[in-house]
């Protein structure tokens, strides 16, 4: 799963990294973005890559109201050509996520301990995501821009904190991804197996003060740090994890 993830969003690191021939917002940091919440999302129109803020939660184009958003922040690779709710989105609208770094959570129930999930070199990456547009008519707001992160099935090493992770393409594909032209469904399907396949670092972050405080891996951490632990992303002929 992927709940909660942070982008730092400097422009020119941005452009120097991903596909982006605009951008039409702007780009304050937000090192705790949790659904419900914009993000920002790179996505094709017109032949031209756009960055642009969406909400986190997708709202697929004939909802009857924005609600049904909440339950659709994460879309399963493996269901994502079937499932009425993603099945449009993934054939004819899918996009780029940038990300610095994700949260999971550690431990028992009632002392869960925060992790950030990294890579070595602290690079920012990019999920695979699904976007849609609703218009609501003469109801507030009249449009609005959702989108979701599509997740698989967690490597050996990873599910030990979750049993799904999200899917983190490789730059190779990033242009394969966004085109709209590409609406072969194996081809896609086989585009969420370009995931990064490297080693990722985690490490434990301040547990937030309330509900105002939000998650900030730049603070130090008031608990011990344990040993950092590694991940590799799954490899296609892995088997699956039973939970």
């Amino acid at each position: 799963m992927c709940g909660k993830f942070a982008e730092n969003r400097n422009l020119e690191r941005l452009k120097n990294l991903f596909p982006i021939d605009k951008a039409a917002c702007d780009l304050t940091p937000n090192l705790d973005i949790a659904p419900g919440r914009e993000l920002l999302a790179i996505i094709r129109q017109g032949g031209k890559n756009r960055l642009d803020k969406f909400h986190w939660g997708l709202i697929p184009f004939w909802a009857g109201t924005a609600s049904i958003g909440k339950n659709l922040i994460n879309a399963r690779a493996e269901t994502i050509a079937e499932k009425p709710s993603f099945r449009e989105a993934f054939k004819y609208r899918r996009c780029l996520i940038p990300a610095d770094g994700f949260y999971e959570w550690q431990g028992s129930k009632n002392r869960k301990q925060p992790l950030f999930i990294v890579q070595p070199n602290r690079k920012p990456f990019a999920f695979a995501g699904l976007w849609e547009t609703r218009h609501s008519g003469h109801r507030s707001p009249p449009r609005c821009q959702s989108c979701a992160i599509i997740t698989t099935r967690a490597s050996q090493s990873f599910s030990a904190i979750h049993h799904r992770m999200p899917v983190i393409l490789k730059p190779q594909v990033y242009h394969q991804w966004l085109d709209t032209k590409n609406q072969d469904l194996v081809e896609l399907a086989a585009l969420l197996q370009n995931q990064i396949i490297t080693e990722w670092v985690s490490f434990p972050v301040p547990q937030p003060k309330g509900a105002s405080q939000d998650l900030d891996p730049s603070r130090p951490t008031a608990v011990g740090r344990p040993q950092q632990m590694t991940f590799d992303w799954p490899k296609p002929d892995e088997p699956q994890q039973k939970r």
